[in-house]
């Protein structure tokens, strides 16, 4: 019997080929980025109000707080109401949904002024966040 003898062409065939790995493993990486959905936290702590007609909300893309000094709030920095529709349009892609998170102690009046600032700059899903009180 013939033995082969080992030579340095013989090495070259059995290395591991890792190029089909990391493609699949770089278009995993594509498929998650794509499919993730990103929210924007309103960036401030705020005591919501109860409501027995509560109902969940699908994942919101923006949330915006109103603050009970009246102060607006979109992703973690303060925004004048008057440029709070264009600050949340800009974040809010196709068909993107908002929601409201207006304290307990904000007025009414600011609620429906940054409603309808939003509603100006062309979203059209908008939402008011509330705590779902027991029956």
């Amino acid at each position: 019997m013939r033995r082969r003898r080992l030579s340095a062409e013989d090495g070259d065939a059995n290395e591991v080929n890792l190029t089909p790995m990391l493609d699949v493993v770089f278009i995993m990486l594509i498929f998650f980025i794509v499919t993730t959905s990103f929210i924007k936290e309103s960036g401030v702590e705020i005591e919501r109000p109860e409501s027995s007609a509560a109902s969940p909300q699908p994942e919101a893309q923006v949330m915006v707080a109103l603050t009970p000094e009246g102060a607006v709030w979109v992703g973690g920095e303060a925004v004048d109401a008057h440029r709070v529709g264009e600050r949340v349009a800009s974040l809010v892609s196709g068909d993107g949904s908002v929601v409201i998170q207006a304290d307990r102690g904000a007025t009414t009046g600011l609620l429906i002024e940054v409603m309808d600032r939003i509603r100006e700059a062309g979203v059209e899903q908008v939402a008011v966040a509330a705590s779902r009180r027991a029956p």
